[in-house]
C-alpha cells in the first residue's frame, strides 16, 4: 500500500470532533470547558474510552497531561507524539485545541483500520490547561514538563472560587507520576487552526510552521498633574492623556516602520482619576510587539526606551516596566521539511508560515523534535464561538500529519 493514498475518514474525523464539542456545548454552538472543569472530565474520559478500544494504553503524568500509546513493531524506540489540548476558553470554539487531539486519534484509528504496523510506538498526547483561562499561566502543564515553569508555583494557581489548580488536580483522577512525563521523542506533532487570517486570505489549505515568533511586552505609565478641567490654561496643563496620546502615536509610526509583518498591540488602557471634570493625572497602558526576528524585537525595546527622553511626553513623567518577552522557538527543520512534503504529496496547496500565538508545541521544542501544521480559520475566528474551520480543511491537515506520521515510521 503506497503511504501517499492512505486517508483519513473525513466524515468519521467530522463527527468525533462535534462529539467532542458535546462536552461543554454552549448555546451559540462554540465551547466552554474549562481545565478539570466537570466537562473537561467528561471529554477525558470519552478521549480515554476512545484510545482504548483502539487498544492504546493510556496514562497520565504529574500534571494531568494524558497520553494514549499504539505499540509499534519496536517498542524500544521513543515515539512519534501527536498532541495538543482539550481545555477551552470562556465561549471558545469547537476547533482550538481539540482538532490536535481528535486528529491523532484520528491517525492512529486509520492506521489500525488499514493494517500498517508502525515501526515504532505512536502516542497521543492531551496537555492539561493550555489556554489559562481557569488557572494561570497559559500553557501551564507543557511548561513544566520542559522546565520552563516552576511546578510549585504553577499548583497554587488560583481559579476565581478560590480553588486551586493542586485541588482540582487531585479530585480530577487524572493525576499520576512523574516518571510519566512526556521526555523523550522521535518527533512532536501539533495541528491547530491557524487562529488568524493568511491561509483563508491567500487561498491556501495548509500551513507549515516554521517558528512561534518572539514577543516583548511592557507596560508604560505617564504621570502628570490633575487640575479642574474648566479654570486650568492649556498651556499650564500637564495632562498625562494627551501626552499618553501623542506617546502612542509616536510608538504606532515608529513601529510600522520596522518591518512589514510586525504586529503590535495596546490591549489595555487606564486612566486616573477617570473623572470628566478633572484634567488626568496618569495613564498606564500596555504595548506588546511580536516578530520571529530577535534583531527587530530589540529594536522595539529600543523605541520603547527612549519614551522618557522624547520631547513628546509634554513635562510628564514617563516610567517603563518590561512585563515579560520570549525568544522566537524555531522549530525543527527535518521535521518541518517532512511536514512540507506530505503537504506537497497530498497535492495541497500550502505556505511556509509562523505563529503569533504560543502553542504547546513551543515548550515542547525545547527538548524534543517539534513542529506544527496549520488549517485555515474562517474569517480569522477563534477563542469565540464562532470560530469556525471547514470540516474539508480539517481532514486535510490530518492527512498532512498521517503522512507525516508514516514517513516518519518508515524512517
Amino acid at each position: 500500500m503506497e503511504n501517499q493514498k492512505v486517508l483519513v475518514n473525513g466524515e468519521r474525523l467530522r463527527d468525533t470532533l462535534e462529539k467532542f464539542a458535546d462536552f461543554g456545548r454552549t448555546a451559540n454552538n462554540g465551547v466552554t470547558r474549562l481545565a478539570l472543569s466537570e466537562q473537561d472530565l467528561k471529554v477525558r474520559s470519552y478521549f480515554q474510552s476512545c484510545c482504548e478500544n483502539l487498544g492504546m494504553d493510556v496514562f497520565y503524568d504529574d500534571m494531568g497531561n494524558m497520553y494514549a500509546r499504539l505499540a509499534g513493531v519496536n517498542n524500544e524506540k521513543q515515539p512519534i507524539v501527536i498532541g495538543s489540548h482539550l481545555d477551552s476558553v470562556e465561549k471558545g470554539g469547537r476547533f482550538d485545541g481539540v482538532l490536535g487531539v481528535v486528529a491523532g486519534l484520528e491517525v492512529v484509528r486509520t492506521i489500525v483500520e488499514n493494517k500498517v504496523k508502525p515501526q515504532i510506538p505512536i502516542v497521543i498526547a492531551n496537555i492539561t490547561n493550555e489556554e489559562g483561562a481557569r488557572f494561570e499561566p497559559s500553557m501551564m502543564a507543557s511548561g513544566v514538563i520542559s522546565g520552563k515553569f516552576d511546578k510549585t508555583r504553577m499548583l497554587q494557581s488560583t481559579d476565581n472560587q478560590g480553588i486551586t489548580f493542586k485541588e482540582a488536580l487531585e479530585a480530577s483522577g487524572y493525576i499520576g507520576q512523574e516518571a510519566n512525563r512526556l521526555t523523550e521523542a522521535e518527533a512532536f506533532l501539533e495541528l491547530h487552526i491557524e487562529q488568524g487570517p493568511i491561509l483563508e486570505q491567500e487561498y491556501l489549505k495548509i500551513g507549515v510552521v516554521e517558528c512561534v515568533v518572539g514577543m516583548v511586552c511592557y507596560e508604560i505609565e505617564i504621570t502628570g498633574e490633575s487640575d479642574h478641567a474648566g479654570t486650568t490654561p492649556m498651556q499650564m496643563r500637564k495632562d498625562a492623556l494627551f501626552t499618553a496620546n501623542s506617546v502612542i502615536s509616536q510608538l504606532r509610526d515608529r513601529l510600522s516602520q520596522l518591518d512589514e509583518s510586525i504586529v503590535f498591540t495596546i490591549g489595555r488602557v487606564d486612566v486616573s482619576p477617570n473623572i470628566h471634570t478633572v484634567i488626568p493625572n496618569k495613564v498606564v497602558f500596555s504595548l506588546e510587539a511580536r516578530h520571529q526576528d530577535e534583531a527587530i524585537i530589540k529594536q522595539v525595546e529600543e523605541i520603547i526606551q527612549a519614551i522618557p527622553s522624547s520631547p513628546m511626553k509634554e513635562d510628564c513623567d514617563v516610567t517603563l516596566r518590561k512585563l515579560w518577552g520570549r525568544d522566537t522557538v524555531w522549530f525543527d527543520s527535518a521535521i518541518v521539511n517532512i511536514l512540507e512534503q506530505s503537504a506537497k504529496g497530498l497535492g495541497y496547496s500550502y505556505k511556509r508560515m509562523v505563529s503569533g500565538a504560543g502553542h504547546d508545541a513551543q515548550f515542547i521544542a525545547t527538548y524534543i523534535p517539534s513542529a506544527m501544521v496549520f488549517v485555515p480559520s474562517v474569517n480569522g475566528k477563534s477563542h469565540a464561538e464562532d470560530e469556525l474551520t471547514d470540516w474539508d480543511d480539517c481532514a486535510k491537515g490530518v492527512n498532512v500529519l498521517l503522512e507525516s506520521v508514516l514517513r516518519l515510521t518508515a524512517e
